[in-house]
This record gives C-alpha cells, structure tokens and sequence, in this order.
C-alpha cells in the first residue's frame, strides 16, 4: 500500500460555550469517505459520547454537531495533514500539527482530551497539555464499549455535569 498526502478534511466543530475539545490524531480513511468525523461504524466515539450524557446515539452530521455543541464539547484532530497508508496511526507520516489558536481564542478555558496514543503525542510535543483518554477506535481491541464508556465518563465528568448512567 503506497503512502499517500492528506490535509484534513473537516471544519473544527466548537462555540463560544466549548469546555471541552476532543481531539483525534486524523481522520481515517472511512471517515474521509464518509465525510465525517469518527465515520467509521465500528468505532466507538459516537456510542461511547452519548452513553456518558445517557442519550441516543446521534446520526448524521447535523445531529452529531448539535450533539457536541449541546454538551459543550469541541471536536477537532491533533494533526492538520499527514502522509499515511491506510488509517492506521502508526503507519502516519510527516505529521503536521493543527493550529488550535481560533478554537482557543474563541473557547479559552478549554480542557484537551486526547482519543489516542498518537494525538496525545503529537499534542506532546506542541506543548499542550492533553489528559490521554483510550482510543475508541475498533483497533484498540483491549478495551471494551463498557471499559472506555467507564473511563471517558469519569474523565468528561470532572469538567462537565453528567447525568447518571444506566448501561
């Protein structure tokens, strides 16, 4: 499989009433292709979101931006373009890191999530500080939907109200 260059492809979603920004290492192939982010059914970021705020899972686009923005969550990804084959973080290349200034001017007090290994590196050594949440991504196998649903509960829940869960 041949290397090939990426910009990424989608907007930021964030507001002024942003207190959270979650962000990807960069969008995968299926989700380029869907044209969205986290595109891919089997991964777990749009189940595992809606489980913490004890709601149904969002469906298209329009529905998913209303959903973050709802809940106070901003979205983006770590890297602005990459070289890469496949969708695999690991097979990433020539990283390129998104500038964050916009979503921080408008959303200054903003805590960084980190979906992943690669995105909480890359924010690494821009100097930003992430708190790493484990990839939803149906290749990191070693967590369940209840493990990461546990986790990012806790961690999203110390900087937003989070109804009680029953799943």
């Amino acid at each position: 499989m041949s290397q090939n260059n990426f910009v990424h492809p989608f907007a930021p979603i964030y507001d002024k009433t942003s207190q959270i920004l979650i962000l990807g290492s960069f969008p995968s192939a299926k989700s380029r292709e869907e044209g969205f982010y986290y595109g891919n059914p089997r991964n777990r970021f749009w189940e595992v979101l809606a489980r913490c705020f004890a709601e149904e899972k969002p469906e298209g686009k329009g529905e998913k931006c209303k959903f973050l923005l709802r809940h106070h969550i901003a979205l983006y990804d770590a890297a602005l373009s990459v070289e890469i084959k496949g969708s695999m973080d690991h097979h990433m290349k020539k990283i390129v890191p998104a500038d964050l200034t916009e979503i921080f001017s408008v959303a200054p007090a903003l805590q960084v999530f980190a979906n992943g290994k690669k995105a909480y590196e890359i924010l690494e050594k821009q100097g930003i500080s992430a708190v790493y949440l484990p990839s939803t991504s149906p290749a990191n196998a070693q967590f369940s939907i209840d493990d990461l649903t546990s986790i990012w509960c806790a961690e999203i829940g110390k900087v937003l109200k989070l109804p009680k869960r029953h799943f």
